[in-house]
């Protein structure tokens, strides 16, 4: 999958794909979440689709679920140290599924990735004028 990463004006940036735009803002203008905000929420909602989809396949009500992320970073370079992904479910939710709700959001793409990370090549290349 391509993305086109853009600089549309200020301290925004902006990513392109698939016909979608998640435009990105750093505090000064405060109109858009941060690039690090968008990753970090990621993660919830990656797993979310995880907890959705394994409700909607056995016709549980999704009704006063919500998933909770706490982010604790490193005090000496911001970077996370740990994550904490906390399904709330209400009374109701059958007690038989709790464990398998974990583990569907255990599935989640974003998190696998973070567990495997991908290599990076960062270049450059001079575009050809019309």
């Amino acid at each position: 999958m391509e993305m086109i990463i853009d600089f549309p004006g200020g301290q925004k940036v902006d990513a392109h794909f698939r016909g979608h735009t998640i435009a990105t803002d750093q505090p000064m203008e405060n109109s858009a979440p941060m690039p690090f905000e968008v990753f970090l929420a990621s993660i919830g909602t990656c797993a979310g689709i995880y907890v959705l989809g394994f409700c909607q396949q056995r016709g549980l009500p999704t009704d006063g679920i919500r998933i909770i992320q706490r982010n604790y970073a490193n005090p000496m370079n911001g970077l996370m140290d740990k994550i904490d992904l906390e399904i709330q479910v209400p009374p109701t939710f059958p007690a038989q599924y709790h464990t398998a709700l974990v583990r569907s959001a255990e599935l989640c793409k974003v998190k696998k990735t973070l567990e495997n990370p991908p290599t990076f090549d960062v270049t450059t290349k001079v575009l050809e004028t019309a």
